[in-house]
C-alpha cells in the first residue's frame, strides 16, 4: 500500500525523515482532540483495520531505496501509532535494514503506561510524546480522550519509561487558547515537567484547519507561555506562523534579561530583536556573556 508511506518531510529538528502511517485507511485514535486536523471521529481503543507488518516493511524498504539519504523513520498514524496491534515486531523488522537512518515515533502518550508499549518504544532511536494537560479535566476537554484514559497514568508511564529509555525523549505541548493556557494548566505542567526532565520540549499552537472551532495563540503569547516554564527546562517554541509582532530594539541588559528568563533560538532572535540588536546580540556571544548550547539537534543560547 503506497499510502502507508509519506514524504520525505525536511525539519530542522530531524532532517529529511520518511513517514509511516500506521493506520493509512482512516483515523483511528484514542483521542479526539479538538485541534486535531482530521474529521472528528469516535475514540476507540484498538485499530479496527490493520496493515500487516510486511506490508510495511515492503513499502519502507522501497521507499528506502528511492531516498537514499534519509535521517529518519518516522513512525506515525491517522491516529495513535501505539494502538498498532504489531508494533514491537514491526520495529524489530525495521532495526534490521535500517541501517544508520534513526527511529522516532509521534505518539500522543495515551498507552505509555503499559509495559509492552514501553518495551516496544526503549527499541527506537528517539521517541516524542505529547503531553497537552497535566489535569485530567483538561485531557477530557481538549484532547476528549477514550473513556478510563487517566492523566496521572500517563504521567507515571512517563516517568517509568524515561527512567529505562537512553535516546531523547522529546515532549510536545500544543498549545490551545482559554484551554491549556491557563495558569493552573501551565503551573502543574511546569511541576510535573520539572521532575520528568526531557530532553527538550516543544511547544506549539493550531496552525492547520482544526476539527473544531477552537483557536491559536500568535508567537507573543506562545513566547509569554514559554516564560511560565521553569527557565532550566529546555522549551522549544516550534510555531511561526503567526509572527507578526515587530522585532524590536534591545539593549545588552534588555537581551541578557530576556536570555535569563528562556534560552531562545536563532528564529526566536531574528523575530523579536531589530537588525542593530541582533548586532548587540553577536557582540555580547563573541564576548563570552552569551553561549549557546545544543539540545537534541536544537541551538539555544543562554545567558552565561
Amino acid at each position: 500500500m503506497s499510502n502507508i508511506i509519506f514524504g520525505p518531510v525536511h525539519s530542522r529538528r530531524f532532517g529529511k525523515s520518511l513517514g509511516v502511517d500506521l493506520s493509512p485507511s482512516g483515523k483511528q485514535c484514542n483521542f479526539d482532540c479538538l485541534y486535531c486536523e482530521l474529521a472528528p471521529a469516535k475514540t476507540v481503543d484498538g485499530y479496527a483495520a490493520v496493515v500487516s507488518v510486511k506490508e510495511v516493511t515492503t513499502a519502507l524498504k522501497s521507499a528506502l531505496k528511492e531516498h537514499g539519504d534519509i535521517d529518519f523513520i518516522t513512525l506515525t498514524a491517522n491516529g495513535e501509532p501505539t494502538l498498532y496491534p504489531y508494533l514491537s515486531e514491526l520495529i524489530d523488522e525495521i532495526n534490521k535494514f535500517k541501517g544508520e537512518t534513526k527511529t522516532l515515533i509521534l505518539s500522543n502518550a495515551a498507552n505509555i503506561d503499559d509495559v509492552e508499549v514501553q518495551s516496544a518504544l526503549l527499541k527506537l532511536d528517539e521517541v516524542k510524546l505529547s503531553l497537552d494537560c497535566a489535569t485530567q479535566k483538561c485531557l477530557q476537554k481538549l484532547d476528549r480522550s477514550h473513556s478510563g484514559i487517566d492523566v496521572e497514568n500517563i504521567k507515571q508511564g512517563m516517568l517509568d519509561f524515561s527512567a529505562k529509555y537512553n535516546g531523547p525523549l522529546v515532549i510536545e505541548i500544543l498549545i490551545v487558547k482559554t484551554l491549556n493556557d491557563t495558569k493552573e494548566e501551565i503551573d502543574k505542567l511546569n511541576e510535573y515537567l520539572l521532575k520528568l526532565k526531557p530532553t527538550r520540549i516543544d511547544i506549539s499552537t493550531i496552525d492547520r484547519p482544526p476539527a473544531y472551532a477552537v483557536q491559536a495563540l500568535d508567537y507573543e503569547a506562545l513566547l509569554e507561555v514559554s516564560h511560565r516554564f521553569d527557565s532550566t527546562l529546555p522549551v522549544y517554541i516550534t510555531s511561526r506562523k503567526k509572527a507578526e509582532i515587530m522585532a524590536s530594539s534591545y539593549t545588552d541588559g534588555d537581551i541578557l534579561e530576556t536570555l535569563d528568563k528562556r534560552p531562545l533560538t536563532q528564529e526566536d532572535i531574528e523575530v523579536l530583536l531589530d537588525e542593530e540588536s541582533q548586532k548587540r546580540f553577536q557582540m555580547l556571544l563573541e564576548n563570552d556573556k552569551i553561549k549557546s548550547v545544543l539540545t537534541n539537534g536544537v541551538k539555544f543560547y543562554k545567558k552565561v
